[in-house]
């Protein structure tokens, strides 16, 4: 991958790369691919679908190209202002959509302080593969100026491709800025912004996920320079900083912090933060019969190691969703190189909603333990299952009665909403297994993390040996069939 050599203008640059690109103002042209009508055909409806409601909204579509998103936004936002940087290519969209009354047409770089857009005035901000040709600096500082563009409760949706090129046509020289999905993530949570009265507001993220349309047409593809790449698109609004929600965030400070995640796959096993890891992945799939072409939502996926199983072994197509976005950020870089069709997406599960009769599986490991209202929950899963279809959950329990002092605090420290069962399979021997092959290798596991570390995972590990050895913290699993 060609870079911007050291000392060089990144906007000149990168201007120099686009009038190059921009001779002949095609759609192929615009995405760099030879099957660009097709995939425009089919992922130009489901990046629309992910926005927010548009009628009479005010939107800012930077780096707008030829207009191909600019028409459809114009037809039920109140307002669009249509932003790029090359004359040519800007005109070419005034020449396609300058019926549209409520669309305005303006040639400006988004990184140069002279395009001026007043504060607070615009409902949504909108872009589709443009932070990749920014650097990392202009990135944050472009993301600072759409918090100060944004109103309040307004939105963000960007969409850009990672690790590697997703376009198959070839170029000369490419200074596109292929980062990891983390980097992206990081610079719009670190945003904050406070007004003149007191008030503080950063960036809420919504959605988080990859484009299916590219995962569906380029996953049988075999050449090398389409396997390595993911095209992800973000949905992020802005919130009144204590109005953000405050248990994902406990997600991804506490619990799942990316130091404690790559503990627990350090125990787990490559790709798994679930007890057993493949082991047991292996044993609960196999109860559900899974046949080619089948659907599966996998909920609280975790870093993805169940769902490439799954995908890999009984070709089928796995959603995974997951609150935590740095679960859901490790599962997106462990996918690539995969041939599977999977996707992953950061969502809410109790405020997700699909179409009744989507999924002929519905999956989920050690995570209903987080979900307060259940009976709501299993309600949905009842109308997204086609008929026939299976439920399989795993998740830790607890004996009747009141739990000791230092489980209760476990609990609450977790946040977790546990319910009794009377039975609970295997998990001491699993949980023996794990802990006897952490404390073998203790030399390596120090090596890789730290002695403090390793005495959490251990300490952890044999309390919750207690706790089940004695009946009081237990581990089901439950399999229905609609």
């Amino acid at each position: 991958m060609a870079t911007v050599a050291q000392g060089e203008d990144e906007r000149t640059v990168q201007k120099s790369y686009w009038m190059e690109q921009s001779v002949d103002l095609t759609v192929q042209s615009m995405m760099l691919d030879s099957r660009a009508s097709d995939l425009d055909r089919e992922e130009r409806p489901e990046i629309l679908s992910l926005l927010p409601p548009l009628h009479g909204k005010s939107v800012l579509e930077l780096g707008a190209g030829i207009g191909r998103f600019t028409g459809e936004l114009a037809k039920d936002a109140g307002q669009v202002i249509a932003v790029d940087f090359i004359d040519s290519v800007i005109k070419k969209n005034e020449s396609a959509n300058g019926h549209f009354k409520n669309v305005s047409f303006m040639c400006a770089d988004v990184t140069s302080p002279n395009m001026q857009i007043q504060p607070e005035s615009v409902d949504l901000i909108f872009s589709n593969w443009l932070l990749m040709y920014l650097s990392d600096k202009e990135v944050e500082n472009l993301v600072e100026r759409m918090m100060k563009w944004l109103k309040v409760d307004g939105f963000i949706f960007f969409r850009e491709s990672c690790f590697h090129q997703s376009g198959d046509c070839k170029r000369r020289n490419n200074p596109t800025h292929y980062r990891e999905p983390r980097f992206y993530t990081k610079a719009f949570k670190d945003c904050h912004m406070h007004d003149g009265f007191g008030n503080s507001f950063e960036l809420s993220l919504i959605s988080f996920k990859c484009i299916t349309a590219y995962v569906r047409n380029k996953k049988n593809q075999n050449q090398a320079n389409t396997q390595f790449f993911l095209t992800i698109c973000w949905l992020w609004q802005k919130v009144r900083s204590t109005n953000d929600r405050g248990f994902q965030r406990f997600l991804d400070n506490v619990q799942y912090k990316c130091s404690g995640i790559l503990r627990y796959e350090r125990v787990f096993g490559e790709g798994y933060v679930s007890t057993g890891g493949l082991g047991t992945t292996k044993e609960f799939v196999a109860k559900l019969e899974l046949k080619p072409g089948q659907k599966v939502l996998d909920v609280g996926c975790g870093i993805g190691g169940g769902d490439f199983y799954m995908a890999e072994n009984f070709d089928v197509e796995v959603v995974g969703i997951d609150l935590s976005v740095n679960m859901v950020s490790f599962a997106l870089e462990r996918a690539i190189g995969r041939n599977c069709s999977v996707e992953f997406e950061v969502a809410d599960c109790t405020e997700k909603s699909y179409p009744d009769n989507t999924f002929d599986v519905i999956y989920s490991r050690d995570t209903i333990l987080h979900i307060q209202d259940k009976p709501s929950l299993f309600r949905a899963f009842y109308k997204w299952l086609k008929p026939g279809g299976k439920v399989l959950i795993s998740d830790y329990c607890k004996r009747a009665g009141i739990p000791s002092p230092e489980f209760l605090e476990y609990i609450k420290q977790r946040g977790y909403d546990l319910h009794n069962i009377e039975a609970y399979g295997q998990f001491l021997n699993v949980l023996q297994r794990e802990l006897d092959a952490v404390e073998k290798d203790k030399d390596a596991f120090i090596k890789e993390f730290s002695e403090n570390d390793y005495s959490e995972i251990v300490n952890g590990w044999k309390a919750k040996l207690k706790r089940s050895s004695a009946g009081e913290q237990r581990w089901g699993l439950f399999i229905a069939k609609k």
